[in-house]
């Protein structure tokens, strides 16, 4: 006579997924570096074969905006630095058939959506910016599209 469990709400692969992420940002936190200081691990995609783990992250600056090249830059290394021990932290903490080696990428979904942001934020100054429409009030009386 076999078991039946209810099924899982999700696969396998998204629990371990995410999984992976928490134990990375958890040990994130617990560094002080400071070149790591507003990294956010936003999410990471482990192979099917569980031999690579791709470990994507975003970055602010204090100001809020988007890091410089050479910000962007020191955060990839210290990163790649870490890669190491990080991937024993995952192997203490995951049980997992393989350790996964862990490759760092910017998430692209950030960049994606600021440029949508700078796209919204000129097309509603370019409304501001537009002259009066025909019909519209005309702030010396009548409309604009009035003739006299």
């Amino acid at each position: 006579m076999s078991r039946r469990y209810p099924p899982r709400r999700y696969p396998r692969s998204a629990r371990l997924n995410e999984v992976v992420r928490e134990v990375l940002a958890e040990e994130l936190a617990r560094l002080s570096d400071p070149r790591l200081d507003l990294v956010t691990l936003t999410g990471v995609e482990v192979a099917r074969d569980l031999r690579h783990a791709a470990v994507y992250y975003s970055q602010l600056t204090n100001k809020g905006k988007s890091p410089s090249d050479e910000e962007a830059e020191a955060t990839a290394e210290a990163l790649a630095s870490l890669s190491g021990h990080l991937r024993t932290v995952v192997g203490r903490q995951v049980r997992m058939k393989y350790l996964p080696e862990l490759s760092f990428r910017i998430d692209p979904a950030i960049e994606q959506g600021q440029r949508i942001e700078a796209i919204i934020s000129r097309l509603h100054a370019d409304e501001t910016d537009a002259p009066d429409q025909p019909g519209a009030p005309n702030p010396a009386g009548g409309t604009m599209g009035e003739r006299s």
